[in-house]
């Protein structure tokens, strides 16, 4: 923990994010986004080694097109980075789940995640750029492209998720 976070929360919203954190290692995400940004990796290989080598030999018959080819050269690997993000995303709802299940409720995380997102809208945005995007907590880009291509939900939709679990009568990781 940065001195920065332990002077902006309380115990009770550390223990939260801590719990979340926990959540990462118990449900090996990084081990489940290894294999993923593998995967993403074979298909960027697949589809440049098919523009280069794919297609007949024979000049008698139709290779396909060029501009085919280099399409799935650009668009695979992109879809594969898109497949990539959202399954982050989606650990991130799993580690958000498993800091309820810990903490026995959702308010501690809600709590950091409210100040966390104070703090990212209080960063002007000449400090930031989209190569030291990585360096804050919470990604302080939003929407379009950005939000296609980030690693973490929303916090809005986190905090949602987290309000709907106080609801339920059954808080479940």
């Amino acid at each position: 923990m940065t001195e920065g976070i332990m002077g902006l929360m309380n115990d009770r919203e550390l223990e939260g994010v801590l719990a979340h954190e926990m959540g990462h290692v118990l449900h090996r995400d990084i081990l489940i986004s290894s294999v993923a940004a593998t995967i993403a990796s074979a298909i960027t290989f697949l589809s440049r080694m098919a523009f280069f080598f794919g297609g007949s030999r024979d000049d008698r018959e139709d290779r396909g097109s060029a501009a085919g080819g280099l399409l799935m050269m650009i668009l695979a690997p992109i879809a594969a980075l898109m497949i990539q993000m959202a399954i982050s995303r989606t650990r991130e709802f799993d580690a958000d789940a498993a800091s309820v299940k810990y903490t026995g409720t959702p308010d501690p995380l809600i709590n950091a995640l409210r100040k966390l997102e104070m703090g990212v809208q209080r960063v002007p945005m000449d400090d930031a750029s989209p190569a030291t995007a990585h360096l804050f907590i919470l990604n302080p880009f939003r929407g379009g492209l950005f939000r296609m291509f980030s690693t973490h939900p929303s916090t809005e939709e986190r905090i949602a998720r987290l309000e709907q679990m106080r609801r339920s009568p059954f808080i479940t990781a």
